[in-house]
């Protein structure tokens, strides 16, 4: 302050000094008040900061009091001052952040517009009589806002009005108090803000609520496959290692199968106004205990009672016992009855029968004239070599080194680096691709689809390719008729032989032999019947070599295609009825 304004402030009070402000300084006072807040200029707001326009009810009010009060803090709205929630949440927010600060304002700024303005005529007597309007007397007013979902509560104090009570803790209280904000408050802040230099206009966290939590779900770690890819790779030779194809996972007597990880049960939260927010809790899930199994004292783990090969099956690990062969299937082993895996070492000798429930692996030869049938997959490594009379069977898919002069059953598909002279069935796909990939002589008849390198010889040896329908379902048909011719020629027989007791006996076995076997067929004709016009709408069968030699039959049901000049690259189907090969 100049000397000039000191003596004019003692000589003519404070009103002469105002007065001599007003005059000297026109300038300065007229653009304070219309300074835009910092809040609405266009400064690089904040995303979560509530940008209003000047002719806003909230501009007013903040002019009108820096008009009584001097220096007074530009408004700020933002919800995320202390980065106590995340921008997502703030930003959904701020449109109903709108709508209570311009209902609060407007109400504010209605209610001293008609306080200030005098009613009837008694009013205008008493203004004609006074110098001055009765003044406006308003109490600083704490307004909340609240979360969509009552976890944070917010509060911006409208500045009171005509020498009105400024804001203090009781105040607040008692505001909060009125809106059942009672959870989570933030005490300090309660405490500073009366004293806060921006406790006008500002919006503050007062409050925040506790989040529910939802409870997790029970889950199994696996400590072996729950499925097993069963597909040889071709290495650059194009050789396959079938000694790669591990089927059998070993587990010892007293090891974890797999392990149980608990659900969690849920936390529920509390909102700002002390209601509670229901979580749900998670989900248990069992161990999934099967045979030979059993479930550890805490709960946790899932042990193997016997040591055997480990297999999911259905929902549930069970162990199967594992027979190990050393050496050969022979005389000294007899044959082989097993109800879990079989894993021979050796060969299978002529004339010897292995049959287990689970799967089997041969480390050498399937010699002719003996039987193998694996309730699973089998897996030779050495090859197949038959004499024509003895069947292989596998009730999931064979892989097998090369298959000559053999009767293979699989339901699902077959690998093999060369099949020679034999009579395939497939439900699956039929793959000879790797090593020599050629199909010489015999029948394969696979459900989906054949791929070989070469089909037939240059000799143009007959080799028959069937595609699509039943062809599992068609060969016990055939195993079945065949049964059935053989009772009834053994029935002829021992009708021609003279009257005794072990003839009767004979006659009784073979007849109720025969009438299984026809009731069997029934089945099976039946079977065929009901999935024989599905089969025929798909016709999906596929073939795919990279040579076709004279001598190649192709069928599709009662079409047949047969190759009369040497095809490469071709691949055939069956379009509108008729095979084409392309």
């Amino acid at each position: 302050m100049s000397l000039k304004d000191r003596l004019a402030e003692l000589l003519f009070g404070a009103k002469q000094q105002e007065e001599t402000e007003t005059e000297a300084a026109p300038a300065q006072e007229e653009p304070a008040a219309a300074e835009t807040p910092e809040f609405l200029t266009p400064s690089g707001p904040s995303p979560t900061l509530l940008e209003l326009p000047q002719e806003h009810a909230i501009h007013q009010l903040y002019n009108l009091r820096r008009k009584e009060s001097g220096y007074l803090p530009a408004p700020r709205l933002c919800l995320d001052e202390d980065g106590a929630l995340s921008e997502e949440i703030a930003r959904r927010e701020l449109s109903r952040l709108r709508t209570v600060v311009t209902s609060q304002c407007s109400a504010r700024l209605k209610q001293l517009n008609r306080k200030g303005r005098p009613q009837g005529k008694a009013d205008k007597k008493k203004e004609a009589m006074a110098d001055e309007p009765p003044p406006v007397v308003l109490d600083a007013l704490p307004c909340f806002f609240l979360s969509a979902d009552k976890l944070w509560a917010w509060v911006f104090v409208l500045p009171p009005a005509g020498g009105g009570a400024e804001l203090s803790r009781d105040l607040l209280d008692q505001a909060l108090a009125k809106q059942g904000i009672s959870y989570g408050l933030d005490a300090k802040l309660a405490d500073r803000l009366s004293h806060e230099e921006a406790r006008y206009f500002h919006l503050h966290l007062i409050a925040q609520g506790k989040p529910a939590f939802d409870g997790s779900n029970g889950n199994i770690v696996d400590y072996f496959p729950r499925s097993v890819d069963r597909v040889l790779q071709v290495d650059e030779y194009d050789r396959v290692d079938y000694t790669a194809l591990n089927l059998i996972h070993n587990v010892k007597e007293g090891e974890a199968i797999c392990r149980l990880i608990k659900h969690t049960e849920g936390e529920p939260g509390r909102t700002v106004l002390n209601e509670e927010i229901p979580a749900k809790s998670g989900k248990p899930v069992p161990l999934p205990k099967g045979r030979n199994t059993e479930i550890s004292e805490d709960g946790i783990l899932l042990l193997a009672t016997i040591s055997g090969d480990v297999e999911f099956t259905g929902h549930s690990f069970q162990v199967k016992p594992v027979l190990d062969i050393q050496g050969n299937v022979d005389f000294s082993t007899g044959n082989i009855n097993f109800l879990g895996d079989v894993n021979i070492r050796g060969d299978v000798l002529s004339g010897f029968t292995v049959r287990a429930m689970g799967n089997v692996q041969v480390a050498g030869v399937v010699e002719a004239g003996s039987s193998v049938e694996a309730g699973g997959d089998l897996i030779v490594v050495k090859g197949i070599l038959g004499d024509g009379s003895a069947i292989i069977r596998s009730h999931r898919s064979l892989f097998s080194k090369y298959i000559e002069n053999s009767t293979i059953y699989v339901r699902e598909n077959l690998q093999t680096d060369c099949v020679i002279n034999s009579q395939i069935y497939s439900d699956g796909e039929v793959v000879v691709r790797s090593g020599r990939g050629t199909i010489i002589g015999g029948r394969i008849w696979a459900a989906k689809k054949i791929t070989a390198i070469a089909v037939g010889a240059r000799s143009e040896c007959r080799t028959s390719v069937a595609l699509g329908g039943l062809p599992c379902t068609n060969f016990e048909r055939e195993i079945v008729q065949r049964e059935m011719e053989d009772l009834e020629m053994e029935l002829e027989k021992l009708e021609c032989q003279p009257d005794s007791t072990g003839r009767s006996s004979l006659l009784e076995k073979a007849r109720a032999k025969l009438t299984v076997a026809e009731l069997k067929l029934k089945q099976l004709d039946n079977e065929l019947a009901e999935l024989k016009v599905a089969a025929e709408e798909k016709n999906d069968g596929r073939l795919e070599c990279g040579i076709a030699y004279p001598g190649t039959e192709i069928t599709f049901g009662d079409e047949t295609y047969r190759v009369r000049q040497e095809s490469r690259q071709c691949v055939a189907v069956m379009v509108h009825g008729e095979i084409v090969l392309m």
